[in-house]
């Protein structure tokens, strides 16, 4: 346990910020997931729907640091690659 008044307050400050990017987390698994979802089901108007409510939150988790940029990137890549080949396919 911490002694410090300062290694307390950062183990507060800690805490909240895992809860908060645990949250953060969660949505995004839960927001591709979605977009996955729709492509399986070939609902091309819900996965175009719900991608860009995907790329939306991957920019601003990004931008926080929750998940590094190259990842963010790779993943709205990988997504769009797949909605347009739903696209196109039907």
């Amino acid at each position: 346990m911490a002694n410090h008044k300062s290694a307390i307050k950062k183990m507060r400050q800690d805490e909240a910020r895992r809860l908060r990017n645990k949250a953060y987390r969660t949505r995004y698994k839960s927001i591709v997931k979605a977009v996955e979802t729709a492509i399986q089901q070939r609902n091309i108007d819900a996965a175009k729907e719900a991608f860009q409510a995907a790329v939306s939150m991957i920019d601003r988790i990004a931008s926080k640091g929750v998940i590094h940029k190259n990842k963010a990137a790779r993943k709205k890549s990988r997504l769009a690659k797949k909605v347009n080949a739903l696209s196109v396919s039907s």
